[in-house]
């Protein structure tokens, strides 16, 4: 056994040492091993089968779920909705970002960085780089040059605009957030699919693509390299306030339109009137922010932030209760003292009953098994996954996801996308974990937020 020891350490020595050939298939040079850290505000689902679908009988027969067992990855997920206060942190990172790249055009030199990414000095002929280190700081600024740049953006409202007499609004029509992404599906079909000639000796090969990529706004393009897998699109960030006027009718919820969002006593509030497209943007946007600090300090980089998949959700839900009606377990929404476990719609239409007349602040009812709050009621929440009613026949039963992206001029049918556990506004049959339903993913409500997920790297 010593003998076998001595002989790893010193082959593991050669090849992480020097060049010296062992002849002996060792790997290449050993890299620290990656230990995922824990997400902050997240939990760890691990890897399961379970079965999905109808835990009770379809009462609004609605025939879009059949019981089937499923098998899930193992992922991490949010413990709560997404709140007003961090869905801010997006909004005005969008807006600083808009200033700094003004003020660096505008000559700001403040902010133009003196050294490239790599850390090395530049020179007048480089590429000018913005520093994104440099605080904005407007009451320092005596002379009045940056709130006047500022005001030249635009980015907050006056004149007739401005509706409210003191402070300053943001105008939300320049708060537009540019992303991008890889469209692996359409990578992978099979006409899509690189091809490579190579006649031998010293050429070169010859790497051709014949097939076509459909863009986000419709138009085909032909697939002249990787690169055309590389979606860019834009949207603008900021909720819709009105939603709480819009989806009520004679209903006063004016209070909730202009304060909901903004202040700070609705801060862990979930984030509401935040369409699917929107959502989709801020996952991609959490994963820049987190790589972007992950390379700075030259650690490894994790898997993308996105929204779950309907069986990812349903998973999560249960929380390793595979029959149960509800996240809590049992067949009731009361505990043992005769208290409602949720914010939803109890009774003949007693909002106040469960606590709570429309949202609720996150965490404010117990946890399920996995540690996830507010899996049923208080907002429901959108996945990933497109709606149709026969979508548990078709989707395979490893990680079942069925993911169509609809254009803009397509019908309305082809916009739904699943949402999931219920609302302060339904009734308890849509918190059940097996309850489907549907929303258009061009649309804001009051009653609709999220959460997001990361997958795991490696295995249980």
């Amino acid at each position: 056994m010593k003998k076998l020891l001595s002989l790893a350490l010193i082959v593991a020595f050669l090849t992480g040492c020097s060049t010296y050939n062992s002849g002996e298939l060792v790997g290449v040079q050993k890299r620290k091993p990656f230990i995922e850290p824990d997400p902050y505000g997240m939990t760890f689902i691990p890897a399961g089968s379970y079965t999905m679908g109808p835990s009770d009988q379809d009462a609004t027969w609605t025939q879009n779920a059949i019981n089937r067992t499923v098998s899930v990855d193992a992922f991490w997920m949010d413990i709560t909705e997404i709140t007003n206060n961090e869905y801010r942190q997006y909004v005005y990172w969008v807006r600083d970002s808009i200033i700094r790249k003004h003020f660096a055009i505008n000559g700001q030199e403040d902010f133009i960085a003196k050294d490239d990414e790599g850390g090395n000095l530049m020179d007048k002929n480089d590429q000018p780089r913005i520093d994104w280190d440099f605080p904005i700081n407007v009451k320092a600024d005596r002379e009045g040059n940056l709130k006047q740049l500022i005001d030249d953006l635009g980015l907050y409202y006056s004149g007739v605009d401005q509706l409210s007499p003191r402070g300053r609004e943001l105008n939300v029509t320049k708060l537009i957030y540019n992303y991008y992404w890889v469209d692996l599906h359409q990578a992978a079909m099979p006409g899509n699919r690189m091809e490579m000639e190579y006649s031998g000796g010293t050429a070169e090969p010859v790497v051709s693509y014949n097939g076509q990529v459909v863009k986000p706004d419709g138009t085909i393009e032909d697939i002249t390299s990787r690169g055309s897998f590389v979606h860019n699109d834009w949207v603008l960030i900021y909720p819709d306030t009105l939603c709480w006027i819009a989806d009520f009718t004679y209903s006063y919820n004016e209070p909730m339109a202009t304060r909901y969002f903004n202040h700070s006593a609705y801060d862990n509030y979930p984030v509401v009137g935040v369409t699917w497209k929107q959502a989709n943007a801020f996952c991609i946007w959490r994963t820049n922010y987190l790589n972007d600090a992950l390379a700075a300090s030259d650690l490894p980089l994790v898997q993308n932030y996105r929204l779950p998949s309907e069986a990812e959700w349903e998973f999560a839900a249960r929380g390793n209760l595979d029959h149960s009606m509800y996240p809590w377990g049992g067949v009731y929404v009361r505990n043992k003292l005769g208290c409602f476990v949720a914010n939803f719609k109890p009774l003949r239409g007693n909002y106040v009953d469960d606590g709570a007349l429309a949202t609720e602040q996150v965490a404010t009812f117990a946890s399920n098994e996995f540690g996830l709050y507010d899996m049923a009621g208080n907002v429901s929440e959108w996945t990933i996954t497109a709606y149709d009613p026969s979508a548990y026949i078709f989707s395979s039963t490893l990680n079942p996801d069925f993911k169509y992206n609809a254009r803009p001029d397509e019908p309305a049918v082809m916009k739904r996308k699943v949402v999931r556990g219920g609302s302060w506004k339904d009734v308890a049959r849509y918190l059940q974990v097996g309850t489907r339903d549907y929303e258009y993913q061009d649309t804001a409500k009051a009653h609709i937020g999220f959460r997001c997920v990361r997958s795991y790297l490696g295995t249980n």
